[in-house]
């Protein structure tokens, strides 16, 4: 069991790691590479689905692994499509000077609408191959990332130390004018205290046997656990070249992981 529960950490450790690299390493070569690199990982999109509904007819080690690793390559595609500009939202200009409050949050939005729709058609997707599965490691996996994802993308809105805006790649340097550098704040605060508080929650469970320690637990846990570093760094300035140098040392400036 043992074994098992650190195999299954390691591997959710790996798929974040170098799915995240891989990425980076893509978005930072040549912008007429782009249109390559999104096709090859459309055909690994189309497979991901296939993976996924493989992985809901049967509660099992392999599915669960199959499951978090479609999901994983899923969620690359999304990334990989934002990263390169080709789908973000109908406003590809600054914030204009000055905004505040609700105008502010309009334009942010307007920047990433068609990516975060992208997102929910996806998981609406994910929703309707669920019907009548057993295994629910897939959709839990993507609505998960979405979470994590939406409550940084909210924390870079309100502000952090550490923002990354110098990680943006040339062509989404606008997106810059739509973070915000400053302390913590009481979302931030928020934030974290829920999913720290959840993450906790997860072990003492486990501790007291109240959940099975199943394979795609493990890793929901550990991916939950991965995504709090990933907020944590918002607030220490821990450069991401210590992570992913491989992957980002074409040029002098590497690119954000994280939409606004």
């Amino acid at each position: 069991m043992v074994n098992e529960v650190v195999w299954a950490c390691v591997f959710t450790a790996l798929c974040w790691w170098l799915g995240t690299g891989v990425i980076l390493w893509l978005d930072r070569l040549p912008a007429r590479s782009f249109r390559f690199s999104l096709a090859g990982w459309t055909v690994l999109l189309a497979l991901s689905f296939w993976g996924v509904a493989h992985s809901m007819q049967e509660v099992s080690v392999f599915n669960a692994y199959l499951a978090f690793g479609s999901v994983i390559v899923m969620w690359g595609w999304h990334e990989l499509a934002f990263l390169t500009g080709w789908i973000t939202g109908p406003r590809k200009t600054p914030l204009d000077p000055g905004l505040t409050g609700w105008p502010r949050f309009v334009q942010s939005v307007q920047v990433m609408l068609y990516h975060e729709l992208a997102l929910l058609a996806n998981f609406a997707v994910l929703w309707w191959m669920q019907e009548g599965q057993s295994s629910h490691v897939a959709i839990c996996t993507f609505a998960l990332l979405w979470c994590m994802r939406l409550s940084a993308k909210l924390n870079l809105f309100f502000g952090v130390p550490q923002n990354g805006a110098q990680y943006l790649p040339a062509h989404l340097k606008y997106l810059a004018s739509y973070f915000r550098t400053r302390d913590m704040t009481l979302w931030f605060v928020l934030s974290m205290g829920v999913a720290m508080g959840t993450w906790f929650w997860l072990v003492w469970l486990a501790q007291q046997g109240a959940v099975a320690i199943t394979t795609g637990w493990v890793m929901l846990a550990t991916l939950l656990g991965l995504a709090i570093v990933e907020h944590v760094i918002m607030i220490f300035p821990w450069p991401l070249e210590r992570l992913w140098g491989w992957a980002m040392g074409q040029t002098t400036k590497p690119a954000l992981t994280t939409p606004p």
